[in-house]
């Protein structure tokens, strides 16, 4: 993230040549990588992926919508508007949303309004460019102070069921849950009708506990120094429960994968553990 998206220390076709021999399908995308700030090379990075035998399903991309001033929040919308025709240029077919950061002094019910209004001011934008919006159950914005707003199952599922439009769904991430305090499981269970995409990771804390992880995660830009990204698998999410409730449901759709920061022979394991489960619950797939 810091290379691609602030020091500039490496270039979108060098990640693109990392990632061409893991034998994925396709590469989500950041709306953030300092090269997608001129739009003229959005075309040009869309051939380079096609070009290797992969498309760009996702677009990743944090709006802050719980901000308490309206003209703020316009502005927000107006970027993921602009984010949206990324995504569309890129080939994509889906683009996140975001509830926005929990700020101290909002309330759930102000902070579900303020999302969900700002959503739907998005999604004509989003289906005339036949894109989905999809809201996942985030951590944090690696480049926010505050946590995100709708972390916990009950705001999240409040947020979900407040907006109901086909071109808006979930991006379940089983990680989060954990890290919310939830059961990843069960927070499946109450959105799967509503699950597009998936996000495929294991987190785990370095070190400490999740009480020591709250007291650290608001006030400071970007993700707490004692959490991470694990190799998948290796954590504790239960895939197998996970892909045989989405299977059952009939999922099909894109599973991207968190992983490599340790580098890459650690995101190719990550590939084949999940190629494998994908086989197992998807077996025509």
């Amino acid at each position: 993230m810091q290379a691609l998206c602030r020091d500039g220390s490496m270039k979108i076709a060098d990640w693109i040549d990392l990632a061409t021999p893991l034998g994925v399908d396709g590469l989500e995308w950041y709306a953030g990588f300092l090269e997608m700030a001129d739009e003229a090379n959005w075309p040009h990075f869309r051939e380079q992926v096609e070009a290797r035998g992969m498309t760009i399903p996702m677009l990743c991309c944090s709006p802050d919508f719980t901000h308490p001033d309206a003209a703020f929040r316009d502005a927000e919308i107006a970027k993921q508007k602009r984010w949206i025709e990324m995504t569309h240029t890129l080939g994509g077919q889906y683009c996140r949303v975001l509830s926005g950061q929990r700020r101290p002094e909002l309330s759930i019910d102000d902070g579900v309004r303020l999302a969900a209004d700002s959503i739907q001011a998005c999604l004509p934008y989003a289906s005339d460019r036949g894109v989905t919006l999809i809201l996942e159950n985030h951590y944090k914005d690696d480049f926010w102070q505050y946590p995100e707003f709708a972390q916990q199952m009950e705001v999240f599922c409040q947020l979900v069921e407040a907006i109901d439009h086909p071109n808006f769904g979930v991006n379940y991430d089983p990680s989060n849950a954990f890290l919310a305090g939830d059961d990843p499981i069960e927070l499946l269970k109450r959105v799967l009708p509503r699950v597009v995409t998936m996000h495929a990771s294991d987190r785990s804390l370095i070190e400490g506990t999740l009480e020591d992880l709250r007291r650290e995660e608001s006030g400071a830009e970007g993700y707490a120094k004692r959490l991470r990204h694990g190799e998948i698998g290796k954590g504790l999410n239960d895939y197998d429960t996970i892909f045989s409730l989405l299977s059952g449901q009939g999922f099909s759709s894109w599973i991207s994968i968190e992983d490599g920061v340790e580098g890459i022979d650690q995101l190719a394991r990550s590939v084949a553990f999940l190629k494998e489960k994908i086989a197992k619950h998807w077996p025509s797939r």
